[in-house]
C-alpha cells in the first residue's frame, strides 16, 4: 500500500470527527454563521499563506529537480486557492492584511514552519499533505448530498473540484516518494489531522 494513503486510512477518526464538527455541518447546509466563517477566512488566508512558504521550502531542500518543480507548480496551487478567499473577503467585508491571528491558528502554522526549516522534504510534504486530502475529502462528502444553493455553494464546489483532487494526489504521490515510513512520519501526519479538527472547532467556537 502507498505510504500516503495508508497514513490517510489510519486517521480516518479525525476525518470524520472534522466532518462532524457543527463549522463543517453548518458549511454543508448553509447555517453557519456569517460572522463565524468570516473569522474563518481570515485565519485560512493566514495558513495558506503560510503553507506556500512551507512548499517553497520544502522544493529548496527537494533532493532532485522534479521535486523541486512540482512543490512549487503546488504553491502556486495555494495562490490560486487565495483568489478564492479573496472573493469571501471583498464579499464579507474582511480585511485579509490586518488579521488578528488567532491561537489556533498560530499554533497550526508554527508547527508547519517548524517543520519546513527544521526538516527534510519529505517529513514537510507529510506535514502539509493532511490538509490538501481532508479539504478534497470533505468537499467530495458535501458535495454528494448536494444540490446547495446558499452561500457556501462556492466553497463546497471548489473543494469537491476534480481540480482540487488533483492537487491532493500530486502531494500524496510527493509523500509516498519522499517520506521514510517511520514512526515520525505517521505521528507528523496524525498531528497535522490534529491541527486541522483544533482549526474547525477554534472557528467555530469564536465569538467576535
Amino acid at each position: 500500500m502507498r505510504l500516503s494513503k495508508q497514513l490517510w486510512q489510519e486517521n480516518q477518526d479525525l476525518a470524520r470527527a472534522c466532518l462532524e464538527t457543527p463549522f463543517v455541518r453548518g458549511i454543508a447546509d448553509g447555517t453557519l454563521p456569517r460572522a463565524q466563517f468570516s473569522h474563518y477566512v481570515g485565519q485560512d488566508v493566514f495558513f495558506l499563506q503560510t503553507f506556500a512558504r512551507a512548499y517553497t521550502i520544502a522544493g529548496a531542500k527537494a533532493p532532485d529537480w522534479d521535486g523541486f518543480c512540482e512543490l512549487h507548480q503546488l504553491a502556486d496551487g495555494v495562490a490560486k486557492e487565495l483568489e478564492l478567499h479573496a472573493s469571501f473577503a471583498a464579499l464579507w467585508d474582511v480585511d485579509t492584511h490586518n488579521v488578528t491571528v488567532a491561537p489556533t491558528t498560530r499554533h497550526y502554522t508554527d508547527f508547519v514552519m517548524a517543520t519546513a526549516w527544521g526538516h527534510d522534504t519529505g517529513m514537510t510534504v507529510t506535514a502539509l499533505t493532511p490538509c490538501m486530502r481532508l479539504y478534497a475529502w470533505l468537499g467530495q462528502q458535501l458535495a454528494a448530498k448536494g444540490p446547495h444553493e446558499h452561500c457556501y455553494a462556492e466553497w463546497i464546489q471548489t473543494y469537491s473540484a476534480p481540480d482540487f483532487e488533483d492537487l491532493a494526489l500530486r502531494l500524496e504521490v510527493l509523500t509516498s516518494t519522499y517520506a521514510m515510513d517511520n514512526k515520525q512520519i505517521h505521528l507528523t501526519y496524525r498531528y497535522a489531522m490534529q491541527c486541522e479538527l483544533h482549526f474547525f472547532q477554534a472557528a467555530f467556537a469564536w465569538q467576535g
